[in-house]
């Protein structure tokens, strides 16, 4: 029951947060609910997925569900929110959350040695004479030069503590030298489990269990899959000679901490809104086991890969560009600005989660057919989402002495005046333009415009950057500034310039440049 009552005080925490930084707007995405479903389900009739569950997250809020299907094709016990499945590699950012953890208790750096707390590592050969020492760092954001092991890597999931050493002291082949290069490693993240265990005295489970999984309230979520109540289990099936066959339950055992997780769609949807809730940066309270700071640090870039351009029927031809953050897939669109997202993937389970720092939006979803495919039904749901015109990012927070350098300014456009125009001038804003310049290019305008008034929206890019729009009597002007990095900030940047549309300016996180 405790646990309940803490994943409820979560929700409701989460969602205070959310409504303090913008308006509800899961009534305005609503209509799209029943396009999100539809896909979804075309996909399972079509694709063959026994069965599967997915959760539409809003500012903090798991604002929708919908299940399709069967959790046991032998029972015909159908799928709901609190049906248990597999969700293989998303159990990363779970073990991520656990080193952090430690590094913030002080217990550990990301830039130890990994060999410091994995004594076997230490004979560990080395691709070439000059090839670093593998960190924890390099662990976590899949740098550690070991190769791409998926297909293995599964199956290494059943190994003991001892069989795991005995691997570890046989030695591990490079495909790179450590810190060179991005190449995905299940081992690698086995072995973060085993320094979980060894920085904190307990498993790696037990660790898990009780400094992440309890404090967020996660009851149905768990590293022991026989604990699972057999009524709540989703089977997993490949589908094979036009049937589903099931696929033999994989144990979980010293390689869990890259893949051994199993969690409910209300569970996932818990632990994805407070990872959703480290954004934006701000005061007030922590929530649950991990810093805001850490959390977002989780979601950043440590490890780039390639740039992919795709094309898609929903989405056209894009370009992503990303990398891996720590136990986190991190990307840049110019649809969607920035991408948060983990899949998982085992013999008869398929998972996905993904969400957008800059929306306030996530998407979350597992279903029970091998390598279940959910990325391109993700996108065609956010171009659902779209098309309600509610999708947009959410604003950053100006800060006090940007508002009232706004109001400067627009003041010294109404009205030029020498003096105002010295005191919100940073040192090199007359150099580059000099003032006398300055005064007859926004004199000139307001010829061409009329009197301009100083209601127009304004948007912050940042803390420090901003831009507005003053409607005029003819047209209107389009205002923005950059403050410089002194105290008090004064104006570096100063752009004035006609418009003819009074407009929000577009933000500056989703504008993009060909």
């Amino acid at each position: 029951m405790r646990a309940r009552c803490l994943a409820g005080l979560l929700l409701v925490s989460l969602a205070s947060s959310a409504s303090a930084q913008t308006a509800d707007r899961a009534p305005a995405l609503a209509p799209a609910f029943p396009e999100v479903d539809r896909i979804f389900t075309d996909y399972a009739r079509a694709g063959h997925v026994p069965g599967m569950a997915w959760g539409i997250l809003v500012d903090g809020r798991l604002v929708h569900t919908g299940t399709f299907g069967v959790q046991d094709t032998t029972t015909q016990a159908p799928v709901t929110a609190d049906t248990v499945f597999r969700i293989a590699s998303m159990t990363k950012s779970f073990t991520a959350v656990a080193i952090l953890a430690l590094r913030d208790a002080g217990t550990l750096s990301l830039d130890d040695p990994a060999e410091r707390y994995v004594p076997e590592l230490a004979r560990l050969a080395y691709p070439t004479t000059d090839s670093p020492r593998i960190t924890i760092r390099h662990l976590l954001s899949h740098a550690a030069g070991f190769p791409e092991d998926n297909p293995w890597g599964d199956q290494q999931l059943a190994l003991t503590d001892d069989q795991m050493a005995a691997l570890l002291r046989q030695g591990i082949p490079f495909s790179n030298p450590p810190g060179l290069a991005y190449e995905y490693s299940n081992y690698g993240f086995a072995i973060l489990g085993r320094i979980v265990a060894a920085v904190s005295g307990m498993p790696y489970r037990d660790y898990v269990r009780t400094q992440v999984l309890d404090p967020l309230g996660l009851s149905a979520t768990t590293l022991d899959a026989p604990a699972v109540p057999p009524g709540r289990l989703a089977h997993g099936y490949r589908w094979e000679d036009e049937r589903w066959k099931e696929e033999p339950p994989l144990p979980d055992g010293a390689f869990g901490a890259m893949g051994g997780m199993l969690t409910s769609l209300r569970d996932l949807s818990t632990y994805v809104a407070w990872m959703m809730d480290a954004w934006p940066a701000r005061d007030g309270a922590e929530v649950g086991p991990l810093r805001r700071a850490s959390r977002r640090e989780m979601q950043q870039v440590w490890r780039a890969a390639p740039a992919l351009a795709r094309f898609t029927p929903t989405s056209g031809l894009t370009l992503q560009a990303g990398g891996y953050g720590y136990g986190l897939r991190v990307s840049q669109t110019c649809a969607v600005g920035h991408m948060v997202a983990h899949s998982g993937g085992l013999p008869g389970f398929g998972s996905l989660m993904r969400w957008y720092p800059e929306l306030g939006v996530g998407l979350v979803a597992m279903g029970s057919l091998t390598y279940t495919a959910w990325a391109p039904r993700f996108d065609a749901a956010v171009a659902a989402l779209a098309k309600t015109g509610a999708l947009r990012p959410r604003q950053a927070e100006p800060s006090p002495a940007l508002v009232a350098m706004r109001a400067d300014v627009t003041r010294l456009i109404q009205q030029w005046d020498d003096t105002l125009a010295d005191r919100i001038a940073a040192n090199n804003l007359y150099l580059d333009t000099a003032r006398e310049r300055r005064r007859r290019q926004i004199e000139d305008l307001r010829a061409q415009h009329g009197e301009c008034r100083a209601d127009g929206p304004f948007v912050a890019e940042n803390a420090l950057r901003g831009e507005w729009v003053m409607p005029c009597e003819r047209g209107a002007l389009r205002v923005s500034i950059t403050l410089a990095p002194i105290v008090p900030p004064k104006v570096q940047h100063l752009a004035v310039r006609s418009s003819t549309t009074t407009d929000a300016p577009t933000p500056g996180p989703m504008t993009c440049v060909y």
